[in-house]
C-alpha cells in the first residue's frame, strides 16, 4: 500500500517531423511595450489585442543588434503603435499585416519594388496562414514549401447531423423550466462528442441543438481545452495522434504523434502541459502546450486509465484496468510514482484537503485516504452507481447516474451536506465545471435535458434542453467573429 516505485523510464521526445515556431523574444518584448496582451500562436502567428494579425518573416541570418529598433515601415514614419502594414527591425525580421483586398480576400501590402529584407524573409514553414490568404506573386518565394489553404477551405465546420434529434429520450418543458438565461453561459461555446456520430457538435450557449459540427475522422476518446481556450486537443479511438483544432478557424493546425494509441487527456493550467494516456504502452505523455510539442514520455505501472491531475499540477493519479490498482505520480518530485492501493472498479479519483477521493460503480462506496500516510480513513456509502465527481472550494460532488441526483460532501469532516435532486430523469454522466464560475453542468447521455448547478448555493438553478446525448463536453468563451474572420462563399 505503501510502496514507493521509481520512474521506470522518463526520456525526451519530440514528435517526428514536427517543429515550433518560437518568435524571438526581442521582438516579442518590442511588440508587448506597445501590445502588452498580444497572443504569439506556436506556430509564429502574431494577433494583437483588437485581432489585427501579423505574418512573421525570418530572414537567413538574423543579426544580432545590441539594441533592437524599427528601421523602416510602411506607410514610412510609424511607429508600431501605429500597425503599419511593414515592420522592418535592425535583425532583418519583419512583420507583415494581413490586410483585406477589394474582393475580401486576405492579403499583405503590395508593392512594386519590396524591400530586400521581405523579399529574402521566409514564413514559417508549420504555419497555418489565415485562410485564403493571397501572396503577391513578386513576393512568394517567403512562402517557401508552405501549404496555403484556399479562399474555399472550409476548415472542419460541416452541417449537424439532423438524426441525433430522434437519438434521446423526448421530455417536456416545464414552466419552471422556462426561467432567464444563464449569465455564465452567454457567450459560451460548447463543443460535444456523442457516441452516436464522430464529428465534434457545436452548440451556442443554451441552445438546443448544435449549430454545426466539426468533422473528425474517428470517434473522439477525450477532448480538452488548452488553458487560455485557443485550441482543442482530440484523441480518437485506434488513433496514435494527438489532434490539435484551432478553435480561432476551426482548422486541424497540426497532429502530434505518440506512436502508440492516444487516449486520456488531462490539462495543466497552471504549467500549460498536456498529459496524455497511452494504455497500450503503458506510458503518459507529456506536451507542451506554448511550443505544442511532445517533451517527455514516463513509462508507468499497469494500464493507466481515469487519468486525474490536482489543481496545483502537482500530482497525477490513474489506475490500472487490469488490476485496479491506483497509482499517483507526484510530478514536482522527479516523477517517483507512489502505489495508493486497490478498489473496486474505480469510476472517478479526486483529491483535496490532502486527502484522496476514490469512487467505485459497482460496490457504491465513496474511500477517502490520507495522502502521507497512504492509509484508508473511511469508507462511506452512497447513492448508486457514482459516476463522476467535482472538487470545489471545500466540497466534493458525487455524481450518481441511477438515482440521478449529486451528493455533496464537506471535505474538512467528510460529512454529506446537501443532496441535489437532478429533473432530467435520465442517467447523468458528467458533471462540468464552467471555468472561473460558480456553475457547473451535469450532462445525460439518455434524455434531451441538462441541469445548471449553482455550486456555491448548492441547488439547481435551470434545466435545460439539448436534443442530444453528450459523451464528453468542454465549455469554452465564444470566438469573435473579427477573430474568426468571414468564410468565403
Amino acid at each position: 500500500m505503501k510502496k514507493f516505485i521509481s520512474i521506470l523510464i522518463i526520456f525526451f521526445m519530440t514528435a517526428t517531423g514536427a517543429w515550433a515556431t518560437k518568435v524571438p523574444d526581442n521582438i516579442k518584448s518590442f511588440v508587448q511595450k506597445d501590445f502588452a496582451k498580444t497572443y504569439f500562436r506556436f506556430d509564429g502567428l502574431i494577433t494583437l489585442p483588437d485581432g489585427t494579425l501579423y505574418l512573421p518573416l525570418y530572414p537567413a541570418l538574423v543579426k544580432k543588434p545590441d539594441a533592437l529598433v524599427i528601421v523602416k515601415t510602411f506607410p514610412s514614419g510609424k511607429k508600431l503603435i501605429d500597425k503599419p502594414d511593414i515592420v522592418i527591425f535592425n535583425n532583418d525580421f519583419v512583420l507583415l499585416k494581413v490586410l483585406t483586398d477589394m474582393k475580401g480576400r486576405k492579403t499583405v501590402l503590395n508593392l512594386k519594388e519590396p524591400p530586400i529584407e521581405v523579399r529574402t524573409g521566409l514564413l514559417p514553414q508549420d504555419m497555418l496562414v489565415p485562410s485564403g490568404l493571397i501572396i503577391p506573386d513578386n513576393i512568394k518565394g517567403i512562402i517557401g514549401n508552405l501549404q496555403i489553404a484556399t479562399a474555399q477551405d472550409a476548415g472542419l465546420r460541416i452541417s449537424a447531423e439532423p438524426f441525433l434529434e430522434f437519438k434521446t429520450l423526448k421530455t417536456s418543458q416545464t414552466t419552471k423550466d422556462l426561467v432567464s438565461k444563464v449569465p455564465q453561459l452567454e457567450n459560451k461555446t460548447l463543443y460535444i462528442t456523442t457516441c452516436y456520430s464522430k464529428n465534434i457538435q457545436v452548440v451556442q450557449g443554451e441552445a438546443s441543438k448544435p449549430e454545426y459540427a466539426l468533422a473528425q475522422k474517428a470517434i473522439p476518446v477525450d477532448i480538452k481545452a488548452t488553458p487560455d481556450d485557443k485550441f482543442l486537443l482530440v484523441t480518437t479511438y485506434g488513433k496514435t495522434f494527438v489532434d490539435i483544432i484551432s478553435l480561432t478557424d476551426e482548422r486541424f493546425i497540426k497532429q502530434i504523434d505518440l506512436t502508440t494509441p492516444a487516449e486520456e487527456i488531462a490539462i495543466d493550467r497552471i504549467n500549460n502541459k498536456a498529459y496524455v494516456s497511452s494504455s497500450d504502452d503503458s506510458s503518459i505523455y507529456i506536451i507542451d502546450l506554448t511550443t505544442m510539442t511532445l517533451k517527455q514520455k514516463i513509462k508507468v505501472k499497469g494500464k493507466c486509465q481515469k487519468l486525474y491531475l490536482d489543481d496545483e499540477g502537482k500530482k497525477l493519479f490513474y489506475t490500472d484496468k487490469r488490476t485496479n490498482n491506483i497509482w499517483v505520480i507526484e510530478l514536482d518530485n522527479q516523477f517517483v510514482i507512489k502505489d495508493v492501493g486497490n478498489f473496486p472498479n474505480v469510476s472517478k479519483i479526486a483529491f483535496n484537503q490532502g486527502k484522496i477521493y476514490l469512487t467505485s460503480r459497482t460496490k457504491n462506496r465513496l474511500a477517502i485516504i490520507d495522502y502521507v500516510t497512504l492509509g484508508l480513513i473511511k469508507e462511506v456509502d452512497i447513492a448508486a452507481k457514482p459516476i463522476d465527481m467535482l472538487v470545489y472550494k471545500t466540497a466534493l460532488y458525487v455524481l450518481s447516474a441511477q438515482e440521478n441526483i449529486v451528493q455533496v460532501f464537506d471535505t474538512y469532516d467528510d460529512r454529506l451536506t446537501n443532496t441535489i435532486y437532478l429533473n432530467t430523469k435520465g442517467f447523468s454522466i458528467k458533471i462540468y465545471r464552467i471555468k472561473n464560475t460558480n456553475i457547473a453542468l451535469v450532462m445525460d447521455t439518455k434524455t434531451d435535458k441538462y441541469s445548471v448547478l449553482d455550486l456555491d448555493k448548492k441547488q439547481v438553478i435551470k434545466t435545460n434542453i439539448l436534443e442530444i446525448p453528450v459523451s464528453k463536453i468542454v465549455v469554452t468563451p465564444r470566438i469573435r467573429e473579427k477573430e474568426k474572420g468571414k468564410r468565403e462563399k
